[in-house]
C-alpha cells in the first residue's frame, strides 16, 4: 500500500513538481498546503502518512508547524525540506520532531524511504 503524502510549500510550481515525482515513485499525495496554517489544518483533516513540510512557510513557520504535529501521539511523519542544505538549519530540523531533512533539489521517493525507514 503506498504512503499518503501531504505536501507543504508556499510555492505552486515545487508543489506540482513534487507531487509529479513523488507519484511517479508510488506514493498517493492526499492534498496540498501553500502556509503554516493551512499545512496544521489538512494534516488533521487527511491524515497523511507522511507531511513533506517546507522550512520556510507564511503564517506559521515549518518548524513551529513540525512540533505543533509531531508533539500529538499517532502523527505523522514529518520530513522538513528546502532549498538551502540541511547544514544551514542545525539543530533545528531535530528539535522540530521531524524524521529528518532533504533539500529541495534532492528531493526523491529514495531519499525520503532513506528518513521513514
Amino acid at each position: 500500500m503506498p504512503r499518503t503524502v501531504l505536501i507543504v510549500d508556499d510555492h505552486p510550481s515545487f508543489r506540482a513538481s513534487a507531487r509529479r515525482l513523488l507519484e511517479d515513485e508510488g506514493y498517493e499525495v492526499v492534498g496540498e498546503a501553500a502556509d503554516g496554517p493551512a499545512a496544521l489544518r489538512a494534516a488533521r483533516e487527511l491524515q497523511p502518512d507522511v507531511i513533506l513540510l517546507d522550512v520556510r512557510l507564511p503564517g506559521l513557520d515549518g518548524f513551529a508547524v513540525s512540533r505543533r504535529i509531531t508533539g500529538i501521539p499517532g502523527s505523522p511523519a514529518v520530513i522538513l525540506i528546502s532549498s538551502r542544505e540541511v547544514d544551514e538549519w542545525g539543530r533545528a530540523v531535530v528539535d522540530a520532531g521531524a524524521r529528518g531533512f532533504i533539500s529541495k533539489a534532492r528531493l526523491s521517493g529514495t531519499a525520503m524511504e532513506e528518513l521513514l525507514g
